[in-house]
């Protein structure tokens, strides 16, 4: 009975050897895949705030060149109409 003890302890002995290695192998996966996550999710964050921060400087610039435009556009309006008036009272000599 002994012989037959033995024959059955042997590969119960193995299949628990085989199922610690394994544990040790997912555990050790896991631990990597849980540290390059964490790298990657802050890494990820830094780059986000540096863009946010060219985003921001990009936006005022960008609002400071549009008011610059519009009194650009304004000027020149106030230019024509200054110039129409002002032809407008040299044809009205030319023709009256």
């Amino acid at each position: 009975m002994s012989t037959k003890t033995a024959l059955l302890e042997t590969p119960k002995l193995m299949v628990i050897k085989a199922l610690d290695k394994t544990k040790q192998a997912v555990t050790t996966a896991n631990d990597y895949t849980l540290h390059a996550t964490e790298d990657f999710l802050t890494e990820g964050i830094v780059v986000a705030e540096q863009w946010q921060t060219v985003g921001n400087k990009a936006l005022k610039s960008g609002l400071a060149l549009a008011a610059i435009q519009q009194d650009l556009v304004f000027d020149a309006l106030t230019g024509m109409k200054k110039h129409a008036i002002l032809s407008k009272t040299r044809l009205r000599k030319l023709f009256a």
